[in-house]
């Protein structure tokens, strides 16, 4: 039996690296699907989005494409890069789920390395237009969130978008965004500029200026926390330097927690302290 919710009902845009069952288990994953399955069962309205990994069986997971969503070009560094979306329903959980798709960035690709084991080093540019194809995919579906949950380094573009580029979008004018940090999975630094392929309206690369030249994981963590209303930490292996500096930088942070939908319920809660006066 689901807990009764004393929160007000919030619509909560998730947007996750990984969600099992498309991919195998591990820690992010699963929280990809459980999350979402919970906030819905406590009555808030969802909608939940992830890439179209090359692992992704489309058959099994009985994928199709939205024509009415798909068609658009996303341009970066230089290059036009075609958005396509589909979507599926993991039947256990009753979550409908958006993918993000793009023959370059991900629909013959896996997700972090290749089948050599190595990084893709346009990872960095892969997360670019992660971001910006959910984020436009949001506005065509004329959904209004009230909380972007963003899980995983693939998502760590959008708070600095959603704070910048579509500040003045009036799907994302009010939102609060939370980032859930996850444990390093990438070593690499990526390749290329990655402060001017992110470059789009008000997000511009001067706002980068301190954060190192080549960003990696550490670096796009830290971005998200700048850019994000609260930090939680989703694994206990999280490293303490990028607690610390959300701390530093006086970002409200949740630590972890096993038992996590009441937790994460009441850390929603106080991103809206005027709702609970």
């Amino acid at each position: 039996m689901v807990k009764s919710s004393k929160m007000a009902k919030k619509k909560i845009l998730f947007i996750n690296q990984e969600i099992t069952p498309y991919v195998p288990d591990n820690a992010l994953s699963l929280m990809g699907k459980d999350l979402p399955k919970v906030m819905q069962e406590r009555s808030h309205e969802i909608r939940t989005f992830t890439p179209k990994w090359g692992n992704i069986n489309e058959r099994r997971g009985q994928l199709h494409e939205v024509i009415r969503l798909s068609g658009m070009n996303l341009i970066i560094n230089d290059t036009d890069h075609p958005l396509i979306i589909k979507v599926a329903s993991i039947q256990s959980a009753r979550v409908q789920v958006y993918f993000i798709d793009n023959d370059d960035y991900f629909g013959k690709r896996l997700i972090e390395r290749d089948e050599a084991g190595v990084e893709y080093e346009d990872n960095g540019e892969r997360a670019i237009f992660f971001a910006r194809g959910v984020l436009e995919t949001v506005k065509k579906l004329r959904w209004v969130p009230d909380i972007i949950h963003c899980q995983g380094w693939m998502s760590s573009v959008v708070p600095f978008y959603v704070k910048t580029a579509y500040r003045d979008e009036p799907s994302f004018a009010e939102t609060k965004v939370v980032t859930s940090l996850f444990s390093k999975t990438l070593k690499d630094e990526f390749a290329g500029d990655f402060k001017q392929f992110v470059e789009f309206r008000d997000a511009k690369a001067e706002l980068l200026g301190d954060y190192k030249e080549q960003f990696d994981f550490d670096e796009l963590n830290k971005l998200a926390i700048d850019y994000s209303d609260g930090v939680i930490q989703a694994d206990p292996d999280v490293e303490k330097s990028l607690i610390d500096f959300a701390a530093a930088k006086n970002v409200p942070v949740l630590g972890y927690n096993e038992d996590f939908a009441d937790a994460y319920e009441t850390f929603y809660e106080s991103l809206f302290p005027a709702e609970n006066e």
